[in-house]
Order: structure tokens, then sequence, then C-alpha cells
């Protein structure tokens, strides 16, 4: 059944989500919304280059299409070229000008995120139907999935996180261990800004408490050469036979090996969206970011309000977010950290004390174990 917008169902959809790599992911419910409700439809994704080793084993896609971040005039107009007007269905879920202009040029129906205001008043022209973009008290997937609504479709609340059969192959391939039937934990150090970063010597000490508890320690991280520098200086400290595969590993792949794992621990990054997305128990250290917008979306939480407040930690289904504290009351201050650029430190994740994640990681393994041994009956 088509929608209020729509005269028939849609043979061809386009989403357009050219942002980051979490963006990118927590998009994936809104696909699932859409191939749920039109089977037949073909579904392509548009996204920066760069980003689309996220999508790469989603089976709701027919294609994922890259446009350049920075591109040249040459590679827009080939973009342009490929898109236009080629889909009954385009979707921008952000309101910023590009994704705007891509989602006019390549639907005849048109569906997308919008500020408010009359500086955005041409964009909101461009739209069929313009929804309100909130980016302070909506969750970043119930803000793609409020897209759905004028579609009269129902939403479907699941970030997907896919992989293959190969994958499962890579994966056993490079751990030194069967990963059935071991106990071991996923560390990723590195995001993308040093104002997410926790600190090294937390990381050192959270891993030796982890090998004292019996699990093999892996980590994860992107093939940047700044990042694998960054996690292999500090996993010199770390115990020995910690499993450095940071650059190794596709997005399909990490997923494959932290959906084994019993812990993930990771800072607010994609890979860290990706681990709630599996199910497998996460623990994502927070600080300046908003943990109501941000927030990993926990595995089977389907509810429109976001699973987490703007302060505090807390546990919904099988993510532990753990907010970082201030004795000036800041946190979050939604910035860049306390000197407010991208490589700036943030005091409230660098004052976080490694015993606090060790309790959060302790008391999740303690539930793991339970339940386990509920399942033997």
């Amino acid at each position: 059944m088509a929608g209020n917008l729509l005269a028939a169902p849609p043979r061809t959809i386009l989403v357009v989500v050219t942002r980051r790599i979490g963006d990118v992911l927590l998009a994936t419910p809104l696909v699932r919304t859409l191939k749920h409700a039109w089977p037949a439809a073909a579904v392509d994704v548009l996204v920066f280059a760069g980003t689309e080793g996220v999508l790469g084993r989603n089976r709701d896609l027919r294609a994922v299409l890259t446009v350049p971040e920075r591109g040249s005039l040459g590679e827009q107009w080939a973009l342009v070229r490929r898109i236009r007007r080629r889909y009954d269905l385009a979707l921008s879920t952000l309101p910023g000008d590009r994704p705007t202009l891509y989602a006019w040029l390549a639907g005849r129906t048109r569906v997308g995120a919008a500020a408010p205001g009359p500086k955005h008043a041409w964009k909101r022209a461009l739209l069929t139907h313009a929804v309100p973009f909130d980016d302070r008290e909506t969750h970043a997937v119930a803000q793609n999935l409020a897209l759905a609504r004028p579609l009269g479709i129902a939403p479907q609340a699941e970030v997907a996180a896919s992989w293959s059969a190969e994958d499962e192959r890579a994966v056993a391939a490079a751990l030194p261990f069967e990963a059935l039937g071991t106990r071991y934990a996923v560390l990723h150090l590195y995001p993308k800004f040093r104002y997410k970063q926790w600190t090294a010597a937390g990381w050192t000490e959270l891993a030796q408490w982890l090998a004292g508890e019996g699990l093999w320690i892996v980590l994860t991280g992107s093939g940047a050469p700044d990042e694998t520098e960054y996690v292999a200086q500090v996993a010199r400290e770390f115990p020995a036979g910690t499993v450095n595969l940071a650059g190794r590993l596709s997005f399909p792949q990490a997923a494959c090996l932290i959906t084994r794992a019993a812990v993930y621990v990771g800072p607010d990054t994609g890979t860290t969206h990706l681990a709630a997305a599996t199910g497998t128990p996460t623990i994502a250290l927070f600080g300046p970011s908003s943990p109501v917008r941000w927030g990993p979306w926990p595995r089977g939480y389907d509810d429109t309000a976001s699973p987490f407040g703007l302060r505090g930690s807390r546990t919904v289904n099988n993510v532990t977010l753990l907010q970082g504290a201030h004795a000036r009351g800041c946190v979050p201050c939604l910035r860049e950290g306390c000197e407010r650029h991208v490589a700036s430190r943030s005091d409230c994740l660098e004052e976080m004390p490694a015993a606090r994640v060790i309790d959060a990681v302790r008391k999740v393994l303690a539930r793991v174990d339970v339940s386990e041994r509920a399942a033997r009956g």
C-alpha cells in the first residue's frame, strides 16, 4: 500500500546520507523500513566515499552510490547524470544544502529533513514533504524514521549489522583461538576525533583486569595511519597475547567478530554503534556528545523516545552508556571538547577512572554468566 504522498508503491528509492560512518549506519533502520513496506522496490543509498563499508553486506540494498566529500565539479556532474530523476522516491536524512539538492535531483517525490526559518525556506520548497529536523531532543535513529511517517509506513527500529560466510572465515583466520566457545573482549581504543578519546592508561588498566579474568583481548580499528599507530603504541603496554586487528577487518568482519565477544568497550564512534546493533554487551564511553542524540541504539529497542537521557549513565538492553563527569557540571557540553575543536582534550573523559569502567564490565560479565548458566539448565 502506498503512503499519502505516493499514488502507487515506489519501484525505486534513494536514501541520501552524505555524512559520517555513524550517520550512515544509523540510517539503516530507515532503509529496513522502506524495504519492509515495499519488498519489490530497489533501494539505493548515496553516501560520501569512504563511509560505504558499513553497508557492505546490507541485504536491503540494491546499490550503494558514493560521492567525494570534497569532489570536483566533474565528479559532481557525473553524479547528477547518474541520479537525475531516476527514482520514484528520494529521501534526505540531513537538512544540509547538498543532501537536499541530491534528493531533489533524484526523486520524483522527495521527503527530507529540514531546518526551520526563512534562511532554509528554499530547501523546504525543493521537497514534496519536509520533516522538521531536531538534533537536540531526538535520537538520530528516530529522526531518520520520522521520514517514513508521511509515507504511511510502519517504522522498523533495527540498526543493521550484517556479514557473510566469507567474513566469518576471514575472522576465524585472523584469530589465534576458536571464537566460538572462547571468552574474549573487543576493545576499540580510537575514535575519529581526539575529543571523544579515553586515556591510554585507562585502556591499559582495563586490559590487565580483563586478562586477569581469563579473557582474550582483541583490538579493532580502521586502517588510517594515525589510528593504527596509536593502537599499536598503546597495545605495547597490554598483556601478552593481545590480538591487534586494527586495520585488518572490514565493517562486516568487525560485526562478525564483535557478535561473538563476551563484551565490547569503545568510545563514541561508528564501531560502538555497530557493536550495539549486534546485541553484544556494549560499554560506550561518552563525554561531550549528547547521549540523547548519539547514544548507541540497543538491540531490540523499539521505542520512539531516545534510549538515553542527556545526563547520567544508564543500561538499556545490551548497551551500558557511561558518561564522564566533571566538577563544573558541564557534561555533556555538546561541544568539541574543552578547547572547542576536534583535536581537543575532554576533561570528563580524561578523568574517567578505569575502576569505573571495570566495574561496568564486571556487572555485564556477571549477567552474561548467569544467562549462560540458565541456558544450560
